[in-house]
């Protein structure tokens, strides 16, 4: 920190300490709750505005759920982290800093660093990976990013929650080494190499203490011994005790505007159940938070400067390429052969409607989506691409999009129109204040989605809903249904809030011709709710037509064709926020499709479009599998690129894949009478397959890209590794450098030889080179202190263990190609 740096601190702090002057004991219990759903209240009266909060962290969609303001949608956060680049993530998240900017957002609620402890975590699309070291690299660089822009990040959600089910109350039990080593880890790193401005505390509880409330790990560990000096704001409905959340370290109570602070917490200072110190300390926290993002007046943002101007069409695209992961690539059938005359075949309903972001409070609205129909339609040349759709991975009517232009018009009990706005599909999620201009949950008594729908395909189209109460549909002029829908046995309030698809009428349409569609919801009383929401979504299915008969249509395009593309996917049914998977299949006949397809033609290339791991069955059967994660909004550009050759796919596997649902170690993510026991220790990811002996389909760290690279000499000291390594290939190329250790004898402290039980190997360092053909590079990659250390129980601290230890340079977990033998004192 240069001397200037040091000084712009100095008058942050003292114009923070002013204002905290300044203030009564309500306004500063005022301050610290929610006055809405994504905003803090200004105070005049010290120059603080009102602090912005919005989603990521993909993108930045802002205050409101509409397609008026659209966002930029980047490749997931499991792409981002398959690209292994700490510094592009750094670029991600400058270019999110952009756009909440724009959109007049001060405080990303990003990044999500909980870990893929088992691969059935439903939002494991929104966290990065397995590996607590990468996670922590990846999440640097992203926070790095983002408050390079001047914009806050909240570190998120810490801790312990790695899987959705029953996240609000379930007890996630772990022991103290397994949560420190493991867990605690990617916040750890975070605070100290990024120094974000926020962290956001979990719904659930660690060991037997909910973490909104959790004084040991979040002010004796987050703050005391990390030295975190930011703001620590609840999850969303997390807060749920005055006292035990301000003396837990909890800074701010999030949404309003009725939470457990402000008038609530002014009484329980005044009835002696808390310190005012206490108060002060959280109100400090939220005026640094606004002094650092340019809200405080007096206080000096710490950008004042914003970066240049990133193209975020272009960056998207390049991220989405750098994340793809080819883990099969049989005689080189990748690149394609675009000479001419040369032909494709591409197949599957997912390759045409495009899924490019995960589902939950990660949604965005991006201007435009690329699918790979698009994309591939734009790269080839005419009359080189055939498509079919082959099968289709959702089996039930989802939220109406494709042919579908619609509103949501708010009317009072008499029928006049309060307000309107566009809706970016069928699906209407308003929380708090995001509500059209003019209307009120006191005023509105129903709300009509209306508009028109051009059907791609003549036959019978289904259309249905989703959500809670009373609904009346109409098409084409003609009353269909009407009714309501009750809760059901959802777990999650979440899940609950939309509640299951419901089909309600099938009306035969003809493709190309226009008709009024119509959904008129009655809004129920909510006065008594503390926070007001309206969920619920007009449905589409297309024509259904015989499973059997559009695989043969496909298998007739790949035998024509010199070359099949299947893509598969998943659907938000399957990976979503607030539920987790029962297993790792594929919907639909997708599987089906493709060992049909790859029997008739030997080219056959697979794109998966996923957000975490599914099972392959089909692996070996194919000439190509290219991982594409959920891509983002350029993701059917990118897809172009690299499968044409234009751009390498640069990514490695930041999670295990295991070949079969049966073999992934850790599978467990149901609590039984509520406690989720984390009992496999410090056996997750490739460590638990390692230690059990189990191969998995596509080990942690593999990806292939179009060269090869001989691995020519290893150097290793205890502070660095150095490794050379020399494009071997024809083509420029990207290679990721592992550096993974491995203890080789009886542990020793230094105190006399103990056995400690550790994992086989483990990550210790990487490092993303780029060179020619015919080029070597030398790379030297820090090996960290904690690298060689444990969480010793007994002392409650870090411990170095020494001995030997064999430093293997990999290209994948398991796929060594130099070792050297480092002793540790």
């Amino acid at each position: 920190m240069t001397d200037a740096d040091q000084i712009r601190d100095q008058i942050r702090d003292d114009a923070v300490e002013a204002a905290l002057g300044k203030l009564d004991l309500d306004t500063k219990a005022f301050l610290l709750a929610g006055q809405d759903m994504w905003s803090l209240p200004a105070i005049p009266a010290i120059g603080l505005q009102s602090l912005v909060m919005s989603d990521g962290p993909i993108g930045v969609r802002g205050v409101r759920w509409t397609a008026d303001d659209p966002s930029v949608a980047l490749p997931s956060p499991t792409s981002l982290a398959a690209a292994w680049d700490p510094e592009l993530a750094r670029r991600a998240g400058r270019l999110l800093a952009q756009e909440a900017r724009r959109k007049g957002v001060h405080v990303l609620l990003a990044p999500t660093v909980n870990l893929h402890r088992s691969p059935l975590g439903g939002r494991h699309f929104e966290c990065y990976s397995e590996d607590p070291y990468l996670t922590g690299a990846i999440g640097s660089g992203y926070v790095n990013g983002v408050q390079d822009g001047g914009v806050g990040t909240t570190v998120k959600h810490f801790v312990g929650n790695d899987a959705e089910t029953d996240r609000f109350t379930v007890d996630s039990v772990i022991a103290p080494r397994p949560l420190r080593e493991l867990y605690l880890a990617p916040f750890e790193a975070i605070v100290a190499n990024a120094h974000p401005w926020g962290i956001m505390t979990a719904y659930n509880q660690v060991n037997g203490t909910t973490m909104t409330e959790h004084r040991y790990l979040v002010n004796e560990v987050l703050r005391g011994e990390w030295g975190f000096d930011g703001c620590n704001v609840s999850d969303w409905m997390a807060a749920r005790s005055t006292t035990g959340d301000i003396l837990g370290g909890m800074d701010v109570a999030m949404p309003g505007p009725t939470t457990v602070y402000g008038p609530a917490l002014a009484e329980a200072v005044r009835a002696g159940e808390v310190p005012g110190s206490a108060v002060d300390d959280a109100v400090r926290n939220v005026l640094r938070l606004a002094a650092r993002v340019g809200a405080l007046e007096g206080a000096p943002a710490v950008v004042e400067t914003a970066p240049d101007p990133v193209d975020g069409q272009a960056l998207a695209r390049e991220l989405a390429a750098r994340g793809f992961v080819l883990v099969r690539n049989e005689e080189g059938v990748l690149p394609l052969d675009a000479s001419a005359g040369r032909t494709v075949a591409l197949l599957g309903a997912a390759a045409r409607d495009a899924r490019v972001l995960g589902g939950g409070s990660a949604t965005v609205f991006p201007e435009r989506v690329v699918s790979p129909l698009d994309g591939l339609t734009a790269a080839l040349p005419e009359g080189a691409l055939a498509y079919a759709v082959g099968a289709d991975p959702s089996e039930e009517p989802t939220p109406a999009d494709k042919g579908f232009e619609l509103l949501a018009v708010c009317r009072d009990a008499s029928g006049a129109v309060l307000g309107e706005g566009g809706l970016p599909t069928g699906q209407v999620q308003w929380i708090g204040d995001d509500l059209p201009a003019g209307a009120t949950y006191e005023a509105m008594a129903s709300i009509e989605v209306r508009g028109t729908f051009v059907p791609r395909e003549s036959g019978e189209h289904t259309f249905g809903t989703r959500g809670l109460g009373a609904f009346s549909l109409a098409v084409d002029g003609r009353h269909l249904w009407s009714g309501v829908q009750e809760m059901g046995d959802e777990a999650d309030p979440f899940e609950a809030f939309f509640g299951a698809p419901s089909e309600r009428a099938r009306v035969t349409l003809t493709e190309g011709e226009p008709v009024e569609v119509s959904l008129t919801y009655q809004v129920p009383d909510m006065t008594a709710m503390p926070l007001k929401a309206i969920m619920f979504s007009l449905l589409h299915l297309g024509p259904r037509r015989d499973p059997d008969e559009l695989i043969a249509e496909a298998v007739e395009a790949a035998r024509a064709a010199d070359t099949a593309v299947v893509v598969v996917a998943t659907t938000e049914r399957v990976e979503s926020e607030g539920f987790d998977r029962p297993d790792l299949g594929l919907p639909g006949r997708q599987d089906d499709l493709v060992r049909a397809v790859a029997a008739v033609n030997p080219n056959t290339v697979v794109v998966v479009n996923a957000g975490s791991p599914v099972e392959l069955p089909w692996r070996e059967d194919v000439a190509a599998v290219l991982l594409t994660w959920f891509p983002g909004q350029e993701g059917g550009a990118a897809l172009a690129d690299v499968l044409l050759g234009e751009a390498e796919p640069g990514g490695r596997l930041p999670t295990t894949w295991p070949a079969r649902f049966a073999d992934a170690p850790v599978t467990e993510v149901v609590p039984a009478d509520g406690r989720l026991e984390y009992g496999e220790g410090l056996f997750i990811g490739y460590r638990a397959y390692e230690k059990h002996g189990v191969v998995p389909a596509y080990p942690f760290g593999h990806g292939l890209g179009y060269t090869d690279w001989a691995y020519e000499s290893l150097e290793a000291t205890a502070d660095a590794v150095r490794v050379r390594v020399t494009n071997t290939g024809t083509r420029p190329g990207r290679e990721v450098v592992q550096v993974y250790l491995a203890p080789l004898d009886t542990a020793s402290d230094g105190a006399g030889s103990t056995t400690v039980e550790r994992p086989a190997s483990w990550l210790a360092g990487f490092a993303s080179v780029a060179a020619g053909p015919g080029e070597s590079v030398e790379t030297e990659i820090p090996l960290p202190a904690r690298a060689f250390e444990i969480w010793d129980e007994e002392a409650r601290g870090w411990r170095r263990i020494g001995g030997a230890y064999e430093v293997r340079a990999s290209r994948a977990h398991g796929h060594t190609r130099l070792t050297a033998t480092l002793d540790i004192a």
